[in-house]
């Protein structure tokens, strides 16, 4: 598996059944794919869908937020953004996953800007991950060798403390109110390169390897 289908399978293994989950643009859009069909988890998508299926690879008239093909489940409906930003901002949502430019220890996250460069906007994200019941974050454990998993945020912040769990392609965060726990290790690696590899203080009791990995 590549990179991120590791992060989107195993972040699949956190939906429960019933979940009402929104997912970002980029790895997480993902996700979607890996639910087994026996499972009823309702995906949202921000631009007015209830009932978001897996990305399709022909064009489609039907797009995620983040603006690929994608599918609608049978029972699914269209909502304005009305609608589907009262989801979100009145705590209707179980689970949102999002990608991000930085992480840190205490569950700070930076994702819509760095300073100087072209942005498309924030999009939803500021709402997803106050509005939402747990906060997952999808995303490369670092960027050309640098941590993206910090002690303290650099880049002008999305939000303050909202994270509650961190899935990369190599390991497993969880944030609690003592700091940043390391609960599970993809079996390439080992809990040494996590922590060459984190510029956060890790936590590390009982660390088992990455769930869904062969």
């Amino acid at each position: 598996m590549i990179d991120k289908e590791i992060i989107a399978s195993r972040i699949a293994l956190e939906l429960k059944d019933g979940d009402l989950v929104n997912l970002g643009i980029g790895i997480p859009t993902l996700v979607a794919n890996y639910i087994p069909e026996d499972e009823n988890i309702t995906f949202q998508a921000e631009n007015g869908i209830i009932g978001l299926g897996g990305l399709v690879e022909d064009e489609q008239e039907i797009v995620n937020a983040g603006g690929l093909g994608a599918s609608i489940l049978q029972g699914g409906a269209f909502i304005d953004s009305c609608t589907s930003f009262s989801f979100i901002r009145g705590g209707h949502i179980d689970v949102t996953v999002l990608g991000a430019l930085e992480v840190d220890q205490e569950g700070s996250l930076a994702s819509w800007i760095i300073p100087g460069k072209k942005v498309p906007g924030m999009g939803g994200a500021m709402d997803l991950v106050t509005g939402a019941k747990k906060v997952i974050i999808a995303m490369k454990h670092t960027n050309k060798g640098e941590s993206k998993i910090l002690k303290k945020c650099t880049l002008p912040l999305t939000a303050a403390h909202q994270v509650d769990m961190i899935v990369t392609e190599m390991a497993v965060m969880q944030v609690k109110k003592d700091g940043l726990h390391l609960l599970e290790v993809h079996p390439d690696y080992t809990v040494e390169d996590i922590i060459k590899s984190t510029e956060a203080e890790l936590i590390i009791d009982n660390v088992i390897p990455m769930k869904g990995v062969n």
